[in-house]
């Protein structure tokens, strides 16, 4: 394919890498060798897609908050998972009797409500970010409760943007105190607030717009017949032109009997996607591989899917020119909320799930709950705080893959409706079964899915019993607990046990003493320990500490995400590796990380640390999550009573 399909040019300035391919038992050798480059191959299947909203919002509500797709459409050529015929559509769901207070999980840092401040540089810097400002309390009782009051509160809040899972335990992004000097790392110019609209996704912008191709990061999704179906900035119906060319492209090279995978201009990239009649792009700027940008637009694929299943697929083959979009009317929040987790939550690179940290006996009273109380229907029963997992059931032999959970959650807390409300919908699990519907009653992070089209009331009434049996067990308790003082901390590292703590001098001054204390707290935990990422390969689950005050600042946090990123794909590339070991040294840290049969651990140090030094940290540190890991993770999911 000439000049179409470039590879990608390799760098190694500045940085000093190592990598080691040969298997090795017990912890971390002590002298890692060289490592691959930054690529990734992360490869998602298809996944599928229907929304319905539940009778707990109004349509006026509906129309306000522009959230979910209007109630009682019927779902497109649906096959049902199971053999037993699907009544044709569920039932309407009465008005919600009692709301779930007692069960909200919520605590004043989960984010009830979304809106996304924009500048000019989306993905280094605070373009893009989806802020949220929390309220304390209990949800609100009415469905249709006025979106404006809500935005207003966000403009006026000051507040940082909230990582999913910046802290392995909390959901919290640590302090938010930052320094002066990280306050001026990388400064980029940023348009004056004043000049540029809070609209979501700029709808005046079109691809004529020099704000519009200022943007790093676009994101398209379009028919074959190059109608647009979906686009991260601007009108879908005013970038028409823009898709259709966009579908220009990938015929010609289809037509040449090729198929294109990326295009490399100056300093853009642009990563195709083609799923049958369904094409996804991407156009970035922001120096991520192709792999990586071929994995977000997987999960956007499958996200896709989670709302209208695989079936869509039908459609076109009976009409090319059939128009997708007004199925996906009202997902935005959904698809931004999405694009925001790409910068901030590791699950979309890593493609595991996290847990809420609990006693072992908790999380098994709380499996024990909905394993005996879930109705005879459920294939699943989740109960979430957030992002994070407190306990799963499913039938035998039925397993949910981490991108399912992923997904769903998205969908579930962009989605107002179902965090204002009982809600019965129709939804896609796209690893489970990407051609069929699952019945999805969510109240709150209660999830529970089912085949059956008419099991509303049985799920009503056994999410009435799993909360009344939970209250009684204390559960939600030690999970309100848990949200406020279980959080990861680099200096809760045990110390190491060869070593001795010397005292200061009786000398020393308490003011020098203290001196010293604050630069040691300046340069990281031990070590120079900043940050790390744990991954349980057997369980598909992770863990992050919690961020320092060294790295407080957003801007500095989403560039260390990045950079994660950029390790996980060097770590994985299939042209070099994949690789058991990687040190890099660059100017803003020291990144480590160790890859066995059993976990990944992803760590960055201050730039000044030792090596030798950071591998003995980083041993210490796989100790400490073992002797953690029946609280930090679930182990074996449960299988359901019935």
């Amino acid at each position: 394919m000439n000049g179409l399909y470039v590879e990608e040019k390799r760098s190694r300035e500045g940085r000093e890498t190592c990598s080691q391919r040969e298997p090795t038992t017990g912890l971390v050798p002590s002298n890692p060798t060289d490592g691959g480059d930054p690529t990734q191959q992360d490869t998602i299947e298809s996944n599928r897609v229907h929304s319905l909203q539940g009778r707990g919002a109004s349509e006026q509500g509906r129309r306000r908050r522009g959230i979910g797709i209007a109630s009682g459409r019927p779902p497109m050529d649906m096959d049902p998972p199971t053999n037993n015929p699907s009544p044709p559509g569920p039932p309407d769901s009465p008005p919600p009797e009692k709301r779930l207070a007692s069960l909200s999980l919520r605590t004043s840092h989960l984010p009830p409500d979304f809106e996304i401040h924009d500048d000019y540089d989306d993905d280094d810097d605070d373009e893009g970010y989806l802020t949220a400002v929390s309220r304390v309390g209990s949800i609100s009782t009415s469905a249709s409760a006025s979106a404006s009051a809500w935005k207003d509160d966000l403009e006026d809040a000051d507040v940082a943007p909230p990582s999913p899972s910046s802290s392995g335990y909390a959901a919290e992004r640590g302090t938010s105190l930052a320094s002066s000097a990280a306050a001026n790392d990388d400064p980029q110019p940023q348009p004056d607030d004043d000049d540029w609209p809070r609209d979501k996704k700029h709808l005046h912008e079109d691809d004529t717009s020099a704000s519009w191709r200022k943007r790093k990061k676009h994101f398209f999704i379009l028919s074959n017949s190059g109608k647009p179906i979906y686009s991260r900035y601007g009108d879908e119906h005013k970038l028409a032109g823009f898709s259709a060319t966009l579908q220009a492209i990938i015929s010609f090279v289809e037509n040449s009997g090729d198929h294109i995978k990326f295009v490399r201009a100056a300093k853009h990239q642009i990563v195709f996607l083609v799923k049958g009649p369904i094409y996804l792009v991407c156009i970035s700027c922001t120096e991520e591989s192709y792999e990586g940008l071929r994995g977000q637009l997987e999960l956007m694929y499958g996200q896709m899917l989670l709302i209208l299943t695989k079936s869509v697929n039908r459609c076109f083959e009976k009409n090319p020119k059939f128009d997708m979009a007004p199925l996906l009317g009202g997902t935005d929040a959904v698809f931004l909320s999405l694009i925001h987790a790409f910068s901030w939550n590791p699950a979309t690179f890593l493609h595991a799930y996290t847990c809420l940290p609990l006693a072992q006996s908790t999380r098994q009273a709380a499996s024990a709950v909905l394993q005996d109380i879930a109705d005879s229907g459920v294939l699943f029963a989740l109960l979430m705080c957030e992002h994070k997992v407190i306990s799963l059931v499913g039938a035998q032999k039925a397993t949910l893959h981490p991108d399912d959970i992923f997904l769903l959650s998205n969908f579930i807390l962009s989605s107002e409706s179902f965090r204002t409300s009982e809600s019965f919908s129709p939804i896609c699990l796209p690893r489970y079964n990407s051609m069929a519907f699952l019945y999805a009653y969510e109240n709150t992070y209660l999830t529970l899915l089912t085949a059956r089209s008419d099991a509303f009331y049985d799920l009503k009434d056994s999410r009435s019993r799993i909360q009344n049996v939970l209250l009684k067990a204390n559960v939600l308790v030690e999970v309100q607990r848990s949200l406020r003082e279980s959080a990861l901390r680099i200096e809760d590292l045990p110390a190491d046990p060869s070593s001795q703590s010397v005292s200061p001098p009786p000398q020393f001054s308490q003011d020098l003493h203290f001196q010293l204390l604050s630069s040691e707290m300046a340069i990281g935990g031990p070590a120079g320990l900043w940050h790390f990422i744990y991954k349980s390969i057997y369980l598909d689950q992770y863990v992050s500490s919690e961020f320092p005050l060294i790295i407080s600042n957003p801007k500095q946090q989403k560039r260390l995400y990045k950079a994660y990123k950029k390790l996980y794909a060097s770590m994985h590339d299939k042209a070099t590796g994949p690789h058991k070991t990687q040190f890099r040294r660059d100017e803003d840290y020291v990144l480590f990380c160790w890859i066995t049969q059993d976990f990944e651990l992803y760590a960055a140090f201050n730039p000044l640390a030792d090596k030798s030094q950071a591998i003995k940290v980083c041993n210490r540190v796989c100790q400490w999550i073992r002797d953690l890991e029946n609280e930090i993770f679930v182990y074996g999911e449960s299988t359901l009573s019935w």
